[in-house]
């Protein structure tokens, strides 16, 4: 596309705010609510775009080659767009050491040094009073010194005019925003604060030549490592043949696949059936969708398969939208009915569009439309055969009236309330199934598939003994506050140490061998989460450690190895912001029911 001038070779892409809160709008952009996982797509997601074949390390990363240029955002703490008027021009999130650690900068830690990204992107918010883009800690100390970013910093576009006018950040004018910005670290500025003012600030006296100099070399270096100046021969050959070729449109029908989460199979009615189902039904706002399956920040699309057009082509179907995703059209809801009562299946396409959930934009719940929750029972009841509800979202919904269940999350806290863990003398749930203790519809990793799959477990470790330096520093846990717990572990003379402290390169090695019991051949992915020793006060009920997905044919097996860092993987961030590695018996969980011990102890 940049060869036929239709692109550059910078990518403000991928979005790695942690869904912290399902009513955020902006979910649809975001890999989800696990820090963990939305790190290592991220990792994943810049080598794919950036990485040249033969060129994915170097002794200089500065000199390492680009395919094109990623930019890991919003950084840091951001997931408000406009909340019953609290917006992100405005919004100050108060966020605790502990969980700026552990939830938000991870996954922008794992895109600095695992994906070795080549851009961030500074937020609009603030972050405990400071604009995220004039914060020195949050850019110069944190990306640069502490995580060797090799790249540019670039604010989210005209956050310095937010800066100034909507935070009105110390009163400033506009030549102090460019001051303040380019001395934490920030080396572009998308607006025209810095085209406009930053010549004026020098003769001010407020912003040195060499804050300049030091941007343009972070953005001239890059630009090298993109070839922009002498081209890269092994990218210029690449035209418009090599656009929307057959792998790569297989390729994105895969993604769509691996993204469909299958929820209910009541009597085991998936797949249907051709020969008894010869008849369908299609209805719903999504049965003929094409844009609203790409969500915002789209590229234009090789081609759109629409439900129609793809039930259509395997057998006799009859459809009628019956409403838009609002649903308020209800003459329309009587031809649905008349078509699902005649038909052998009925296959509903709901759910919402940019329409509910998009960039500036937040839910205040997330109830699918009132009046399309009732189109869908109307045509369930009308149906002469079975009913498959297929949701188009990518925020989450709360189908529990379908499901038959009930919950009140939404009701619970104000979505400004930044804490992930429970805030008990408010009421506050805890958030993200990391920390949330309640009565949940469908648990974090939750999917089925049309065959059974069981969990062996093979060859697992029983114990991890870090050794220490004679001049380690011990640091003590928060426990619970019960009597015997805080009794336990009074006389333990290491209750935990720093991770960043201690030379830890124990692996924990384990296999699973997963069974296809099922009369169907499937794709599944096996889930490892750790959970810390009991009585750690704050510590997470279980997290993510590791995932593989697997192919099994029916009726076989196949073993799958997992090797985890016993340090990261085992690690948990106390209130003191410290990740450590906790003493004690820690716990092992593959998929909800399969776990074994590992105890933890130092020498």
């Amino acid at each position: 596309m940049h060869n036929l001038g239709h692109a550059g070779l910078t990518f403000w892409s991928p979005n790695i705010n942690v869904v912290r809160d399902p009513r955020w709008g902006r979910i649809l952009e975001t890999p989800g609510e696990d820090p963990f996982l939305v790190g290592k797509y991220a990792a994943n997601f810049v080598r794919g775009l950036q990485d040249v074949e033969g060129h994915e390390v170097a002794a200089n990363p500065d000199s390492r080659p680009l395919k094109v240029s990623s930019c890991c955002k919003h950084y840091a703490a951001y997931d408000v767009d406009n909340w019953f008027g609290i917006d992100r021009y405005h919004f100050d999130a108060r966020v605790a050491a502990q969980d700026m650690v552990e939830t938000f900068l991870l996954p922008f830690e794992m895109c600095v040094k695992e994906g070795d990204v080549s851009s961030v992107m500074c937020s609009y918010n603030r972050v405990n009073g400071i604009p995220a883009c004039a914060d020195p800690k949050l850019l110069s100390q944190t990306l640069r010194d502490d995580w060797k970013l090799h790249g540019y910093i670039v604010s989210d576009c005209d956050s310095l005019e937010v800066m100034h006018h909507g935070h009105k950040w110390l009163g400033d004018t506009p030549e102090a925003a460019v001051s303040q910005t380019l001395r934490a670290g920030l080396d572009l500025d998308c607006g025209d604060y810095y085209s406009s003012f930053t010549e004026s600030a020098v003769a001010q006296g407020i912003v040195r030549e060499s804050y300049i100099d030091n941007a343009l070399k972070n953005l001239y270096t890059v630009l090298m490592r993109l070839g922009f100046f002498d081209g890269m021969p092994k990218y210029e050959s690449l035209a418009e043949d090599d656009i929307c070729t057959k792998d790569n449109i297989e390729l994105a029908a895969d993604a769509a696949r691996q993204g469909i989460v299958l929820l209910k199979n009541d009597h085991n009615i998936l797949p249907l059936c051709k020969d008894k189902y010869k008849k369908l039904a299609l209805v719903g706002p999504h049965t003929n969708a094409t844009e609203a399956m790409i969500g915002n920040y789209e590229g234009t699309p090789c081609r759109y398969v629409s439900p129609l057009d793809a039930f259509s082509a395997e057998g006799k179907v009859e459809y009628d939208l019956g409403c838009t995703v609002w649903c308020w059209e209800k003459e329309a809801h009587q031809r649905a009915k008349e078509i699902a009562a005649r038909a052998d299946a009925t296959i509903i396409f709901a759910g919402i569009s940019l329409e509910v959930e998009a960039e500036s934009r937040d839910r205040d719940d997330l109830f699918i439309p009132y009046s399309q929750s009732n189109f869908i029972t109307e045509v369930t009841e009308a149906s002469k055969g079975p009913v498959i509800l297929v949701i188009f979202s990518a925020g989450g919904l709360d189908i529990s009236s379908i499901a038959r269940d009930n919950t009140k999350y939404t009701k619970l806290l104000p979505m400004t309330s930044m804490p992930l863990r429970p805030i008990d003398e408010l009421g506050y749930p805890g958030r993200t199934y990391k920390f949330f203790d309640g009565q949940t519809v469908y648990p974090f990793g939750y999917g089925l598939s049309y065959t059974q799959f069981s969990y062996t477990l093979k060859s697992v470790p029983s114990s991890v003994v870090v050794k220490l330096d004679p001049l380690q520093l011990c640091l003590p846990l928060t426990y619970k506050p019960n009597a015997s717990s805080e009794e336990e572990h009074a006389g333990v003379a290491c209750q935990s140490v720093n991770v960043a402290d201690t030379a830890c390169n124990h692996e924990i090695n384990f296999e699973v061998e997963v069974a296809n019991t099922g009369k169907f051949d499937g794709n599944h992915v096996v889930i490892v989460y750790s959970k810390p020793p009991a009585g750690v006060a704050g510590a997470p009920i279980k997290q993510v450690a590791a995932f593989r997905r697997v192919f099994v044919p029916a009726g076989a097996s196949s073993s799958v190895k997992f090797s985890i860092d016993a340090c990261k993987s085992l690690s948990i961030v106390e209130k003191t912001a410290y990740k450590v590695l906790p003493r004690g018996q820690h716990t092992i969980v593959v998929g909800d029911d399969v776990s074994f011990p590992v105890k933890v102890d130092f020498n």
